[in-house]
């Protein structure tokens, strides 16, 4: 389902029209692109309300039959890589500590109401798929030294 666009100038010189729009719109709601600035999404209370709760539950859900059911966890393992196509680089207990942090973060992060951690744990992740698939630079990051690096800049968090 695709978003309507309107611009920031539209939203402050034509409000009424740009919230009649945001009422027509399939997806209920509006991506505001701003010139300077990140681009933001108008929609409405209830929508939100009806994404959470529609996301809580699959959650929970979700969580549930993991913790339940070995043999749904064993089935998460065997469609991640239609979801998540660079786990083809992790080995299987990888792809296995995978499936377990990221379920245990989904609940954690569910009781906060906070998405955060999710993407964080699939970042990292995805990260070291990418390590894994250059076999040189995992070989270095592997290797033993004694070496003082330096200092690590401070990785950019947006």
């Amino acid at each position: 389902m695709s978003v309507h666009e309107v611009t920031f100038s539209e939203l402050q010189l034509q409000g009424k029209a740009t919230v009649e729009r945001l009422r027509k719109s399939p997806a209920q709601s509006l991506l505001i692109r701003r010139r300077d600035a990140e681009d933001l999404v108008l929609t409405t209370a209830a929508r939100v309300e009806l994404e959470h709760t529609a996301a809580s539950v699959t959650t929970r859900m979700f969580v549930a039959l993991m913790q339940r059911d070995g043999g749904m966890r064993e089935l998460v393992a065997d469609v991640l890589p239609e979801v998540f196509p660079w786990v083809a680089f992790l080995s299987k207990e990888e792809v296995h500590e995978f499936v377990v942090e990221l379920v245990a973060t989904l609940r954690a992060a569910e009781s906060l109401d906070t998405p955060v951690p999710v993407v964080q744990v699939i970042e990292a992740w995805r990260h070291t798929a990418e390590v894994l698939a250059d076999p040189e630079l995992a070989a270095i990051l592997a290797a033993d030294t004694d070496e003082d690096l330096g200092v690590v800049a401070a990785p950019n968090v947006s």
